[in-house]
């Protein structure tokens, strides 16, 4: 089992952002970090891409505890997904049906958690909890680092 703690930034929504994550496994050693930036995005899409980066790195059939101050990533594996699969990536009924946002990230994600045995958990941002604080550091640095190279 290994921890997969994950942050993303945002400076404007859009704007500049950055990613991160960090990887611990059981006993509280750190496996991997990275972090990276995109100088126009959103704060949904550098959450989504710090998961999916991660997961990426990690061996198939790895057991996977994902760390996320995101509620927009961990509702939407663990209770909005399944119904946006089975209406073909749509959210809403009837008339007001709209495609899913970030569809092309929402689908990668999927597909990273089909090889790996995937859990989510959803923890406060900003509260003190020292991967979070790490990650969130990471993300920042990232967004600053595209925001200045231009």
């Amino acid at each position: 089992m290994v921890v997969l703690y994950t942050d993303g930034a945002c400076s404007g929504n859009p704007g500049p952002g950055g990613w991160a994550y960090l990887i611990k496994d059981a006993s509280g050693a750190e496996l991997a970090r990275a972090s990276g930036g995109d100088p126009a995005t959103t704060n949904n899409k550098m959450e989504l891409t710090a998961v999916i980066e991660g997961l990426m790195t990690l061996d198939e059939r790895a057991a996977v505890r994902v760390v996320t101050d995101s509620q927009y990533v961990s509702k939407g594996m663990t209770e909005w997904v399944k119904g946006w699969i089975r209406n073909d990536w749509m959210r809403g009924s009837g008339r007001n049906k709209e495609p899913v946002k970030n569809v092309d990230l929402w689908r990668k994600l999927v597909t990273e958690c089909a090889r790996l045995e995937v859990t989510f958990a959803h923890i406060r941002g900003h509260a003190g909890h020292p991967e979070n604080e790490e990650c969130d550091r990471m993300a920042v640095a990232a967004t600053q680092a595209v925001r200045f190279s231009e």
